[in-house]
């Protein structure tokens, strides 16, 4: 059976996709030239600019790729759980435990915001992730779980505390730094409820 130009297409781009992300989370943005990505998967330079444009668009493609996924690993581990606490919780830990994977630590919370810059990076987090993490709240505030409270503040600043321990778990050779970062997530959240 003969394959459409349409397929051709599609499964060049997802092959330029695929190598993309690998030499991204392996190398860094700065490291990758577009036209090896291109070379790599027996695609010329020209079919990557006719998918991406660019090297950044390449980039930008990966990145919404690996924030979706991240997105729905920690709306499944959320899902897990019937009780919405439990539910924050989970999807919480998840988002740590996913800083572990090379590409989302390097790709995501390391290379995207420098690349993309601040206000796309936060855009992009925002459609995948931190919009499930501010419903999260609403609901726990109008469950009683937790006090009335502007949601937008609290949203941002655990957020940022939790990119900066997936960051940190990525980095760090400490043995057990999971389970205790994930105590001190508990922690805080217990805080929350006070």
């Amino acid at each position: 059976m003969a394959v459409s130009r349409a397929e051709q297409r599609a499964m060049t781009r997802r092959a330029l996709l695929t190598e993309g992300r690998r030499r991204f989370a392996a190398d860094g943005y700065h490291a990758v030239v577009l036209a090896e990505v291109a070379a790599s998967v027996g695609a010329t330079k020209g079919a990557a600019y006719h998918h991406f444009a660019s090297k950044a668009g390449l980039f930008r493609a990966v990145v919404a790729e690996v924030q979706g996924e991240l997105g729905e690993a920690v709306a499944t581990a959320a899902e897990a759980h019937d009780d919405p606490w439990e539910q924050l919780r989970a999807g919480c830990r998840a988002f740590l435990t996913a800083g572990g994977d090379p590409a989302v630590r390097r790709i995501v919370l390391v290379d995207a915001p420098t690349v993309l810059g601040w206000d796309e990076w936060r855009a992009m987090d925002e459609d995948s992730s931190a919009r499930h993490l501010a419903e999260a709240l609403h609901g726990l505030i109008a469950a009683g779980v937790l006090p009335e409270q502007p949601v937008e503040p609290l949203a941002r600043l655990l957020s940022g505390a939790m990119n900066e321990a997936a960051l940190w778990l990525a980095r760090t050779e400490e043995p057990g730094a999971l389970d205790a970062t994930a105590r001190a997530l508990d922690r805080l959240l217990d805080g929350l409820r006070a």
